[in-house]
């Protein structure tokens, strides 16, 4: 997948809907923010051992997909509207977390 073209697509989607006034940063997060809470629901009453094999069950995992592509879909919508170029925001935190928690002995 290509996070631009991705960007493109969706930007594209939002003008086809008049939906570019409500695509503010804040509102693109907060609308993060829930999906990410309707991923973890999936996973609220589980057991650690029942998260693990949640997937195995169709269903679920449709419902688990389903939420991620959500997650994913703000979030590259939110790094498009505020300039962020996502690959090297990775890299850039990547680093940073390379010397931050470097391996053990």
């Amino acid at each position: 997948m290509d996070l631009q073209t991705l960007q493109t697509e969706l930007r594209q989607f939002a003008i086809d809907r008049r939906w570019p006034p409500f695509h503010t940063p804040k509102n693109l997060a907060m609308a993060l923010m829930v999906e990410a809470a309707e991923l973890a629901e999936v996973f609220q009453w589980m057991t650690p051992e029942e998260s693990v094999v949640a997937s195995l069950d169709p269903a679920t995992k449709e419902r688990i997909g389903d939420e991620v592509a959500d997650v994913l879909l703000y979030l590259v919508q939110l790094a498009d509207h505020t300039g962020i170029d996502i690959e090297e925001a990775v890299a850039r935190k990547r680093d940073k977390n390379t010397r931050k928690y470097p391996k053990p002995g």
